[in-house]
């Protein structure tokens, strides 16, 4: 949420929800192209789908709760329903810094 006061910047409110999920980062493969578009640190987060529990937006930052990920947020910039299995969503986060 936005500082309270004349001073930009943000703090976190609270944890809005908790889920396992699966998390693919840049392929290798796709790596010179995500050098090119500046979006080497995204990462897609598949998780079920929540139903009106949770509804990711771009105000939302993401945490993963693993030793590789230790101290990144990552900023929400997409959600989108996942075409081969619809029980799930795709949550698209760039790296903060």
């Amino acid at each position: 949420m936005p500082n309270e006061g004349p001073y930009p910047g943000e703090k976190e409110k609270n944890e809005l929800f908790r889920t396992w999920a699966k998390v693919d980062e840049v392929w290798l493969r796709d790596a010179e192209q995500a050098k090119a578009n500046g979006t080497l640190s995204d990462i897609t987060i598949t998780i079920r789908d929540p139903q009106a529990e949770y509804i990711p937006n771009n105000k939302h930052y993401v945490e993963i709760d693993a030793p590789e990920y230790q101290n990144k947020r990552y900023n929400v910039k997409q959600a989108q329903p996942d075409l081969q299995h619809k029980s799930f969503i795709n949550v698209i986060a760039s790296l903060t810094s």
